[in-house]
């Protein structure tokens, strides 16, 4: 059986790790930078039919001509998170991803962690708060780039709340139908409309909790917090301790290598790509599936609040 025939769009450490993943699973990818290359050369190369799948690793507001271009040639295709931060882009693209939506991937990964997975199957009915959090420090951005080259440092598209809001799509899996209550953020006076900490207040009728990220953290932080009448569930991410107590207290194990994710994500988007069935992973992140987080990110950077700076020096 011929390789499938894999093209990525973004050549930046994202995109360059999607390749490396897909050809490491079989594929033939040709990786491209967004640079140069535009939605018609994309169409181009869909209807020569010489493309089966497509991966979207660019800024998030140049997606959308990129998704119909997939739509319109019925090739699925996987997009980096966030999918939109505006509710009405999302709408659009929504719509140009209808035909293609079952066999197409959200980059959702971390519903592929371990940990999330074993929340995802647990009875978390008597939960009555949550919480996520999730912090860096931005003054250490990427290796040899600075926070001011990056997207994150742009108004449109940029900021913490869209760069990390992967916590806000597990508390939207393990919690359905949340509503957001508010969110409360802070600026930067070198970067006008870039939030560098939100607060996410939710509700979900039996619950409430929040999200909190931020770009302020001096020790990386990645927490979830679940409090229950008959369980405590406290996860570290970072330090890999995951404690639950109450009824049954046990410290469980969940030993796995980062890259991981990526490749599940991945092995699933050939899956639908080809037809196949995909992983039994709880909440697969099918962009059809996936559109209620999308619309929670969307909607909760749309009521960004801003109640104050923050006077860090950010290169």
């Amino acid at each position: 059986m011929a390789a499938l025939q894999v093209l990525v769009i973004g050549a930046g450490s994202i995109g360059r790790r999607h390749a490396e993943n897909l050809a490491s699973l079989g594929a033939e990818v040709t990786l491209i930078s967004w640079r140069g290359y535009s939605a018609q050369l994309l169409a181009t190369r869909l209807a020569a039919g010489d493309v089966q799948g497509v991966v979207i690793a660019t800024a998030t507001q140049i997606r959308l001509e990129l998704i119909a271009a997939c739509g319109a040639s019925n090739v699925p295709f996987y997009v980096e998170k966030p999918l939109a931060f505006q509710r009405d882009e999302l709408a659009l693209i929504a719509a140009a991803a209808a035909p293609v939506a079952q066999r197409s991937l959200i980059g959702f990964m971390m519903r592929y962690h371990p940990a999330f997975c074993h929340l995802a199957s647990s009875d978390l009915s008597a939960i009555y708060r949550f919480g996520f959090e999730i912090g860096h420090d931005v003054t250490q951005w990427r290796q040899n780039r600075k926070f001011s080259e990056s997207y994150a440092a742009k108004p449109t598209g940029g900021g913490v709340l869209l760069d990390l809001c992967h916590e806000l799509d597990m508390a939207a899996c393990l919690f359905p139908n949340l509503a957001l209550a508010g969110v409360d953020s802070l600026g930067h006076a070198g970067y006008p409309g870039v939030d560098m900490s939100s607060q996410i207040r939710l509700t979900s009728g039996a619950a409430t909790g929040d999200v909190a990220m931020d770009y302020l953290a001096p020790v990386s932080t990645r927490r979830i917090a679940l409090r229950g009448t008959d369980m405590l569930y406290d996860f570290d991410l970072i330090t890999g301790r995951y404690a639950v107590t109450g009824q049954g207290a046990q410290v469980l194990d969940f030993p796995f290598a980062r890259n991981d994710m990526f490749l599940a994500a991945m092995a699933d988007f050939l899956a639908l790509a080809q037809g196949h069935a995909p992983s039994a992973v709880e909440h697969l992140p099918r962009f059809d599936l996936a559109l209620p987080s999308c619309a929670l990110i969307a909607k909760a950077w749309e009521a960004r609040r801003f109640i104050g700076t923050i006077a860090k020096d950010i290169p």
